[in-house]
């Protein structure tokens, strides 16, 4: 009788350590991928501070473009105001689709292309989008060993028991998924 207690307090201790070791483990990746949409927060909220310098720099030059002018301010109005990670990618899809066009009306005006304050601003705002990249990709690792964890055995049992709940990736859809066409006729 004392064999068999000692043996089930031992498989206790041992089933305890575990669900322990299981749990820690998964709030560590949770927390890597808060830490990482953190780091994708810090450089939107960047792009959208630039933002408004580039557009005060173009209305100077090209005025008659208002609505480009516009939709680059709803669009960015929209990125701030998005709550969660589906939500916010969406938003900064759109907020990428009319920068671009925003650059496409730049190309008109070649006096702004030559501009000082344009072109520091062109290339913070470039440097930005090359972050948001990496912090994107950073952000979608820290997710998949997230949900690999969650959804793997045994973990998934602790994952299940403590609402330990599948986190999203954050997914580019629409025209900046296809590759440019480049035509020279």
């Amino acid at each position: 009788m004392i064999v068999f207690a000692i043996v089930f307090v031992t498989l206790l201790a041992v089933f305890g350590v575990w669900l322990a070791a299981g749990y820690n483990s998964l709030v560590a990746l949770r927390n890597i991928v808060k830490n990482a949409w953190a780091q994708i927060d810090v450089q939107l909220e960047r792009r959208h501070d630039l933002i408004p310098n580039l557009i005060e720099t173009v209305k100077g030059y090209a005025a008659h473009e208002r609505e480009t002018l516009d939709a680059v301010i709803r669009a960015r109005s929209a990125a701030i105001s998005a709550k969660g990670v589906a939500e916010q990618s969406q938003a900064e899809e759109q907020l990428s689709g009319v920068l671009g066009r925003l650059m496409l009306v730049v190309e008109q005006y070649p006096e702004l292309k030559a501009n000082q304050n344009f072109l520091a601003l062109q290339e913070e705002l470039t440097s930005t989008e090359n972050r948001i990249g990496f912090a994107r990709q950073a952000y979608n690792d820290a997710v998949m060993g997230f949900n690999t964890q969650a959804q793997s055995f045994p973990l998934n049992l602790i994952a299940g028991a403590f609402h330990f709940g599948e986190q999203p990736f954050f997914e580019i859809d629409g025209p900046e998924r296809e590759a440019p066409q480049v035509s020279f006729a």
